[in-house]
């Protein structure tokens, strides 16, 4: 009975985002549900794929974005659309990649989500880049028309202050022209926002741009301004770049070894040849640190980062334990407990 349990909780799906990092890692937790018969790596190969074929119209979403502008007829058709969901289509594994895919609506959805890191890339260490994230809240920072709004994931705007970012106080945004729009982890404690990612500065947007052409550029604009960096009446919030690393398996085993100066939350790889992407993507991959050496196959370097956190062994037996009473997850479809580790060595 209890195989017969543990069988159709594996097969119980409990979000239609495919390897969503806020649920368990479906490799460590041996969780053999049914994601979809497109694996990882061919997911990845029809993205970048369609990227070169369909180019969107980002010019003009990033001026939406600034100047909080959605008149547009075409935008208010897109938005009543929306994702298709009928029957017909829940069973589309094509629908994984989807070519209609259009730019969200006002200020929800704009952040590139990850997935699990699940398959590994045959190409990492060529064609990946690593980043190593702070604990933090994700937020889409706006800097336009002399003022800076930071939203969630969700689109709420959460905070709105000067800044000395481009477009971001009133005495440097002389013109509308002026915005700025970056990907960042806020972390309150420190008043900074660590810069992911940029899709628009001074109003040059650079969503078709490549990952690693994006990276470079980032970190130009940054050390051009350093002024970012630190607190002022005109900055309230410190704004740091993020460095970037190779993903050779002897670079990730020397990041584990590292020291930095945040508290770290997990590992984001970033495929180079990517744009910036609105939504989950799987050419972003994420790991907590102490997932890397299994995942990924090397030895377990010493150093705080990789040991296994104290709670990862009472998570897995309540994830199992959960299993087996038939619960695949939370009421709202997301499972309630975020981290995982592997199964405890047999007695």
């Amino acid at each position: 009975m209890d195989d017969l349990t543990d069988a159709l909780a594996g097969s119980f799906s409990v979000s239609s985002y495919l390897n969503n990092p806020d649920a368990p890692h479906p490799r460590l937790s041996q969780y053999k549900g049914k994601y979809s018969s497109l694996e990882q790596s061919e997911r990845r190969r029809k993205l970048l794929e369609l990227q070169k074929a369909k180019r969107l119209d980002y010019l003009n979403h990033a001026r939406r974005l600034a100047e909080g502008d959605w008149s547009s007829k075409d935008e208010k058709q897109g938005d009543q659309e929306g994702p298709k969901e009928d029957a017909e289509d829940e069973g589309d594994d094509e629908m994984d990649v989807d070519p209609g895919k259009k730019l969200p609506r006002h200020y929800a959805n704009q952040i590139m989500l990850s997935e699990w890191l699940i398959e590994i890339p045959p190409d990492l260490a060529e064609l990946w880049l690593l980043v190593v994230c702070p604990v933090g809240k994700r937020s889409l920072i706006v800097a336009s028309r002399g003022s800076t709004a930071a939203y969630t994931k969700s689109g709420y705007c959460v905070n709105r202050f000067p800044s000395l970012l481009p477009g971001g106080n009133r005495h440097n945004s002389s013109t509308g022209k002026d915005y700025t729009i970056l990907d960042c982890i806020f972390n309150e404690e420190t008043r900074t926002y660590y810069v992911l990612d940029v899709m628009c500065w001074r109003g040059h947007p650079v969503y078709d741009c490549q990952t690693d052409f994006r990276f470079y550029w980032l970190q130009s604009k940054l050390q051009e301004h350093e002024d970012l960096c630190e607190i002022s009446k005109r900055n309230p919030f410190k704004f740091v770049g993020l460095d970037n690393f190779p993903c050779s398996l002897e670079s990730v085993h020397n990041v584990l070894m590292q020291e930095f100066p945040y508290k770290v939350d997990g590992l984001l790889f970033y495929h180079k040849h990517t744009h910036y992407t609105p939504g989950s993507t799987p050419l972003v991959g994420w790991l907590r640190p102490y997932m890397a050496p299994e995942i990924l196959g090397f030895p377990t370097p010493p150093g705080p980062l990789a040991e296994k956190p104290s709670y990862a062994q009472e998570q897995m037996r309540q994830i199992l334990e959960n299993k087996k009473g038939g619960k695949g997850g939370a009421e709202d479809g997301r499972y309630e407990l975020e981290h995982l580790s592997t199964l405890p060595p047999p007695e």
